[in-house]
């Protein structure tokens, strides 16, 4: 593949990540807004423009990188986090439950409906590779943020389950968070334990 067909091939891979992005952010900030907090609304992050999440480093930076130095084998990023003000919360500890759940389920939602879009149209052509890629990276999304690994959404849901003393340990470890993350990546974990569970989710979708 040359560089150009790489840049085409990017662009195309990176519009696709963006609007799974920008569907799960808004879905996290929605969800924190029916329980009480407008932060994600009183600063522009309560909408489905993908610009109001973009972070120059890890929405564009890091995915391009990372695709270019595996000749488009391997794309990761991630959007602006919406802010959330945890005492505006109704219910601050079993709200978070439910603000970390919200995104992962947005992006299972739009996998499902995209499934039902590839029953009526045809798989071949740039229309079914199109969907497809997108129903894929949803899952890959929704999975991947489950993961217990401060600041994924996995870590939000863990956080509220666990004792408050526990909770707040478990949250110091954030800081260490993306090392944590990108160690995974590096020791190829997402592909030996992770991608099996995304195949078998598609699977099951279409």
């Amino acid at each position: 593949m040359n560089f150009l067909s790489l840049i085409i091939s990017f662009a195309a891979s990176f519009a696709l990540l963006l609007i799974a992005m920008t569907v799960h952010e808004f879905a996290h900030g929605l969800a924190a807004y029916k329980l009480g907090d407008s932060t994600a609304r009183l600063s522009g992050r309560l909408t489905l423009n993908p610009l109001a999440h973009i972070d120059p480093f890890w929405t564009i930076l890091l995915p391009l990188v990372l695709f270019l130095s595996t000749a488009g084998h391997f794309v990761f990023g991630a959007a602006k986090p919406v802010p959330v003000n945890y005492w505006a919360l109704k219910n601050p500890k079993r709200d978070m439950i439910w603000i970390g759940l919200a995104g992962p389920s947005a992006n299972f939602i739009l996998a499902f409906i995209i499934a039902g879009i590839l029953r009526v149209i045809p798989a071949q052509g740039i229309g079914g590779s199109l969907f497809f890629n997108l129903l894929t990276i949803n899952v890959v999304l929704a999975i991947f943020n489950l993961i217990p690994i401060p600041p994924l959404d996995g870590s939000k849901i863990l956080m509220g389950l666990l004792p408050t003393q526990l909770s707040g340990q478990y949250a110091s470890f954030e800081r260490y968070g993306f090392i944590m993350l990108f160690v995974f990546i590096w020791l190829g974990i997402f592909d030996r334990l992770l991608w099996p569970l995304v195949v078998a989710v598609i699977r099951m979708m279409v």
